[in-house]
């Protein structure tokens, strides 16, 4: 393992992380909020710190192996999330405490879009506009290392769309360089976030408003710069604007690297986990609909509203609000939160286990199925037209496998904290699936969780983002060994 080139990769990205400070010093005396010396001092740290990792170790020049990268990925979330939570310790009296700092900036940058915070409109702007600025570095860190860097390490949802899978990717990369793909991915991800900012501002928002809710929008995020969320703007127009830009976020951005690149759009009608996003989407707003017509929560037009746009925020892992889904009649909150479980394609900005792994997951139970009813027969798990290699069928029910193990140990251990039991699973599922809302005495913020239980769910959200397996190798023996 070559320590001096992790260190000095490191510290690059401190450097590069210390100037995303520099817009909301801009914001801050564009509005004068008088905050922006807070942001100058973490941009101080941040250099210095990125300085002093970098210097010692310039000239290191060693090919990183696969260890590495593993290393590199956790710490890259690790490292950035704590130093981006420097300016939320340091702004007066909007000031959090280490631990509640620390929770927020992780989770903007693992796009979970849980809060400590209370009464955000009346935050400085600038905070404001950080909290959603880390959603959407977040989320596009995210998509360059789904796409671009976790298959090269053999891990990670896009690491299933090889040759044998039906898609179109016909390999692990978009482009036969690194550095291309994340470029091609960069002009993508801006390219939504502009327009979606235009299309919020047509809707009636303002430039601030449009621009932070785009940032957590196209990331998947969830931040909003109102306790209120989406509600506090009462649209129909806005909130389909949203709507239509989370379903866009949290299919493969693979798919839409080849309609820029080709200009057509058949493949999305093609891919099978885009097509099975859709028709489960449409199939729970249905169900939700249905429901709260029929338990007459809403009128016939606020029932369609909120049902469609609570299924989508919520199963996509979004976690925008436009009504408070908790205290929905019958299984319906724990219906939506299950949702989330799913989550997004592989290779979005989504959370949760993605959608290729519960295809794969339904599959395979369909087959052991078959084979009660043929013992001798050979079937074949297929995506598409395409069967499955059983080396990948058996690393998604590994996935699985410790997913549900890592759940409830947090859930345990939440709970060990005093938390309740509806709040314990719920704040976990949120923080594991990179969801962000929950239920109980946290369904309005986790500003009220014991200090225990925020350090718990943070590590909940970045095993969520990092796929689980890219953290868990750092702890194995033979990881560390020559």
């Amino acid at each position: 393992m070559s320590l001096r080139m992790i260190l000095r990769i490191l510290g690059m990205l401190l450097m590069l992380f210390s100037l995303t400070m520099m817009p909301p010093v801009l914001i801050s005396l564009l509005f004068g909020d008088g905050q922006w010396d807070a942001f100058a001092v973490a941009i101080g740290i941040t250099v210095l710190t990125g300085l002093a990792m970098f210097l010692p170790n310039r000239r290191a020049r060693k090919e990183l192996r696969t260890r590495d990268g593993f290393l590199i990925a956790a710490l890259f979330w690790s490292v950035l999330a704590l130093f981006g939570s420097l300016p939320l310790m340091l702004t007066g009296e909007s000031a959090l405490s280490i631990t509640d700092a620390v929770f927020e900036s992780f989770s903007g940058l693992t796009t979970t879009g849980a809060t400590v915070i209370t009464g955000i409109e009346y935050l400085p702007e600038s905070i404001r506009f950080y909290r959603q600025q880390l959603q959407w570095l977040g989320g596009m860190g995210i998509v360059v290392l789904a796409v671009a860097i976790l298959p090269t390490l053999g891990v990670g949802g896009m690491a299933l769309y090889r040759t044998e899978i039906p898609g179109p990717l016909k390999d692990s990369k978009l482009t036969p360089r690194i550095t291309e793909t994340a470029k091609a991915l960069w002009y993508i991800y801006a390219s939504l976030t502009v327009a979606c900012m235009l299309a919020y501002m047509a809707a009636g928002m303002n430039w601030f408003d449009a621009l932070g809710h785009s940032f957590s929008t196209v990331a998947i995020g969830g931040f909003s710069t109102y306790d209120a969320s989406i509600g506090h703007f009462d649209s129909a127009v806005i909130e389909m604007i949203c709507v239509f830009f989370l379903i866009v976020s949290a299919v493969s951005f693979s798919l839409h690297f080849v309609a820029w690149r080709e200009r057509r759009l058949t493949h999305y009608f093609q891919d099978p986990e885009a097509h099975f996003l859709l028709l489960f989407l449409l199939g729970l707003s249905v169900i939700t609909v249905v429901s709260l017509w029929l338990t007459n929560t809403y009128d016939t037009e606020r029932g369609l509203r909120h049902g469609i746009f609570m299924v989508v925020s919520v199963a996509t892992t979004a976690g925008f609000g436009v009504a408070n889904f908790s205290i929905w009649p019958g299984a319906l909150p724990f219906l939506l939160f299950m949702a989330a479980f799913v989550g997004g394609c592989s290779g979005s900005t989504g959370g949760g286990m993605k959608v290729i792994r519960i295809i794969l997951i339904i599959k395979q139970g369909m087959r052991e199925v078959m084979r009660l009813i043929h013992p001798n027969a050979v079937i074949a798990v297929k995506v598409g037209k395409v069967s499955v290699p059983d080396g990948i069928a058996q690393a998604v029910w590994g996935f699985f496998s410790v997913f549900v193990m890592l759940f409830f140990l947090m859930l345990v251990g939440v709970m060990a904290t005093g938390v309740d039991q509806v709040t314990a699973w719920s704040t976990v599922a949120s923080a594991l699936n990179n969801l962000g809302p929950a239920l109980g005495d946290a369904s309005r913020n986790y500003g009220e969780l014991p200090t225990l239980a925020k350090w718990i769910l943070v590590m909940a959200m970045l095993l969520g983002r990092l796929e689980i397996f890219t953290v868990l190798v750092l702890f194995t023996p033979a990881f560390w060994r020559r």
